[in-house]
């Protein structure tokens, strides 16, 4: 794993942003696969919940005021 050392422009050049947008690109490759009975429960939950990881990254990756930060990094400590 190589980190560079360049300025962070958009929330697409974190690298747990990318990291995730590759596991979420390849659940949905694989449940694509699942039964078509499960597409509305298991499959559904799955992709939702892969995209919520990469949503929250770009979310704390926005810029905002400081009242903002403060909540963000409070509820980060929390988890």
């Amino acid at each position: 794993m190589e980190f560079k050392s360049t300025k962070i422009q958009s929330f697409t050049d974190l690298y747990a942003w990318q990291e995730g947008h590759k596991s979420v690109i390849m659940l949905y490759t694989v449940t694509k696969n699942f039964p078509k009975e499960e597409m509305f429960g298991l499959v559904s939950q799955m992709r939702r919940s892969a995209v919520s990881v990469t949503s929250n990254i770009a979310f704390i990756a926005l810029p905002r005021d400081r009242s903002q930060k403060y909540k963000v990094s409070y509820l980060l400590q929390e988890m």
